[in-house]
């Protein structure tokens, strides 16, 4: 059975944690907003590319592209983004089981043989896809510089890599795995298709522009314009999912933070009623023996 100092020293021990869970928490949701904020920011140029690539789509014209081709899928990429940093509950945990519902769903549809290339950006997600490692027809590679809290610039020099891959043919299939963030307690599981670009990505923004196209004329024509904007179309999604999956996982560490200060004070609750419980049982003992040493006078 405890002591009474024992007592006191879990009690001060849990008050502690319980006050660094709440600053982490504060800290996590002052990110949150942050990530908000760049999202907003992003927003009105990733609308200016689609109204631009609106008009273009819906002025009849037929375009080529390598970007959209639709190839024999033998290679897919997969990137999956996780987090570099733990105390986020079972975030990358359940990134992980997405990508393995994923891989399964990819080898069904394009038979058991296909070669996939596993892209890991984070070191926890790295080490959840090393669980992979050995398995027929995976592999996982790396690439410098690239992880969860990489800037901007790394964002476009990844993207571009990825995208020179598709266009030499080297892989047929670039899909990215990541947490969509929808608000601080909302978050879902996404897999988006990155390479080859669908014609519905690109056809979501036309609505607008259809009624306006026949006011514009090209210069230099249509399908230039269109394989200069598209790349650019590719880096602000690449962009926007990548904030998305930093905002997911600081408002997963926000709700483990929450959970945990949750926990530390229904202990401290609980230890303090059993402190008070004790040290009343003590003061009893206490008068018990005064009286009976009166008694025995």
């Amino acid at each position: 059975m405890a002591t009474l100092r024992e007592l006191k020293t879990r009690i001060g021990s849990v008050a502690s944690s319980e006050k660094i869970t709440g600053a982490m928490k504060m800290i996590s949701s002052a990110k949150v907003h942050k990530f908000e904020r760049s999202l907003k920011e992003l927003l009105p140029y990733k609308n200016q590319i689609q109204t631009i690539m609106g008009h273009i789509l819906s002025s009849g014209v037929d375009f080529h592209s390598p970007l959209i081709i639709d190839r024999e899928v033998k290679h897919i990429g997969v990137v999956v983004y996780g987090s570099d940093d733990g105390l986020c509950g079972a975030y990358n945990l359940n990134i992980f089981k997405q990508l393995l519902v994923e891989l399964n769903s990819l080898r069904d549809k394009y038979g058991k043989e296909v070669k996939i290339t596993l892209y890991p950006v984070g070191k926890k997600i790295y080490k959840a896809c090393w669980r992979l490692h050995g398995e027929t027809g995976i592999e996982i590679e790396t690439v410098a510089g690239v992880d969860s809290k990489m800037a901007g610039n790394v964002v476009e020099e990844f993207t571009h890599g990825l995208r020179d891959k598709f266009s030499a043919g080297e892989m047929d299939l670039i899909e990215v795995v990541y947490m969509r963030y929808y608000s601080i307690s909302r978050q879902r599981l996404a897999v988006d298709q990155l390479f080859p670009v669908k014609a519905d990505q690109l056809l979501a923004s036309t609505s607008e522009a259809t009624d306006e196209n026949q006011l514009y004329i090209f210069e230099p024509d249509a399908n230039e314009i269109f394989n200069a904007v598209l790349p650019m179309f590719v880096l602000s999604t690449m962009q926007e999912i990548t904030i998305e999956n930093r905002a997911s996982e600081q408002a997963a560490r926000v709700m483990a933070m929450q959970s945990a200060n949750d926990n530390a004070r229904k202990l401290q609750e609980q230890l303090q009623l059993e402190y008070n419980k004790l040290r009343q049982q003590s003061i009893t003992t206490e008068l018990l023996d005064i009286l009976g040493g009166q008694v025995d006078r």
